[in-house]
């Protein structure tokens, strides 16, 4: 074990010193930052200017109807300064002798809303004190508790956040997966172009030298990916977004860590077997096009299971490694995943990824040594 640990060690300082993972490092907490943050930016409340002439009452009225927009209300002398307001598009619209709206076109929907919902405020208010009533009386009699809304289905008050972290998700376990399984690629074809691998061997073993590169890029993979989920929910508290979070955040950060080391340690295992069947980084690219293929499909899928979590297809595929390393987390971040079938999904996956790590380093270790011409899988296998 400490031949492979000294491996792991010599990556993590090796590749964790270098200007480009630091850049990414701190490119992807921003960006997962920025999208947390960009939310609360624009979509603030909609603000409108109303010219008001002779409407004291629809006036003070607006205060009250406008809860989720800013209304202001300017005052203006008669019809024709409020007419060359509207149209020099000084305000949205007017309204005149509580009467008429002047607006240059269609007045938008929801401020006619809101000042249909002023006007009749006031208007209320003043019939009723022309009839002897006290409003404040009236009011108060005609308050009426509001029926209790009880969901007997599913709570769909998250769904849209759901989505949105499920989309997430699938950009970020895709990056994290790909990009480290092509540096151990990258770093076997290495070794084995310059024969340094001879030498290692001669100290330690195979599956230390695969193992220890596996473990080291892997944490720093990991290290990535708390980054980004730290960056996330630090943002989303920070902006007051937390509170519009899903319940069962934990589970999901915590699901999404342990389907992201199984689908590493599967596809990092994969990428290091087909590359050692080669000996220049020219190589490179179309020993590993299986894995590339098999990731992209991977991603296609759990891009569908985003917009369709509760589909057959999604479901199926969740539980069949290695798709279930990122269909799972997907749906797990949609809800109303039952317990079993994460349990199932989870012992396919870690069965898939033991047969792979044993199958792997069988193909390192025979292939690694061999340089020179391309390697058959077919040859190494038998």
């Amino acid at each position: 074990m400490n031949g492979l640990w000294l491996v792991a060690r010599r990556e993590i300082t090796t590749r964790g010193r270098t200007k480009g993972f630091v850049v990414g490092l701190v490119l992807s907490a921003v960006l997962v930052g920025a999208l947390a943050v960009l939310p609360r930016l624009f979509s603030g409340p909609d603000s409108f200017t109303v010219g008001v002439v002779d409407s004291p009452a629809l006036q003070s009225a607006l205060a009250g109807v406008a809860k989720d927009a800013e209304v202001t209300a300017e005052p203006f002398a008669d019809e024709a300064a409020a007419r060359k307001a509207v149209l020099d598009g000084d305000v949205d619209a007017a309204v005149v002798d509580d009467r008429r709206t002047l607006a240059d076109g269609e007045v938008d929907r929801e401020l006619g809303a809101l000042l249909e919902s002023a006007h009749q405020a006031a208007q209320t208010q003043k019939q009723l004190a022309e009839a002897g009533l006290d409003p404040a009386k009236v009011s108060a009699a005609m308050r009426v508790t509001p029926l209790e809304q009880v969901s007997v289905g599913a709570d769909t008050r998250y769904e849209d956040v759901r989505t949105g972290i499920a989309f997430l998700l699938v950009m970020v376990l895709f990056f994290l997966l790909l990009q480290p399984s092509m540096y151990v690629a990258m770093g076997v074809v290495e070794e084995k172009g310059s024969r340094i691998v001879e030498i290692l061997l001669t100290s330690i073993r195979p599956w230390q030298l695969l193992g220890g590169k596996i473990l080291g890029l892997g944490i720093l993979a990991l290290a990535n990916l708390v980054v980004i989920i730290v960056a996330g929910l630090g943002a989303a508290v920070a902006t007051g977004f937390s509170a519009d979070l899903p319940p069962g955040m934990t589970g999901i950060v915590l699901g999404t860590l342990f389907w992201f080391l199984l689908g590493y340690a599967f596809f990092a295992t994969m990428a290091a077997a087909l590359s050692s069947l080669v000996s220049r980084q020219e190589e490179v690219s179309s020993v590993i096009s299986p894995l590339t293929l098999l990731i992209m499909a991977t991603y296609f899928v759990s891009y569908f299971a985003a917009v369709e979590p509760g589909s057959g297809v999604a479901r199926i595929l969740s539980l069949i490694p290695p798709f279930s390393t990122m269909v799972m987390p997907v749906r797990t971040a949609g809800g109303g995943v039952p317990f079993w079938e994460i349990g199932l999904a989870a012992a396919l996956m870690a069965v898939a990824t033991a047969a792979m790590l044993a199958l792997g380093a069988r193909v390192y270790e025979r292939a690694v040594l061999r340089t020179g011409a391309r390697v058959k899988l077919s040859e190494v296998v038998r």
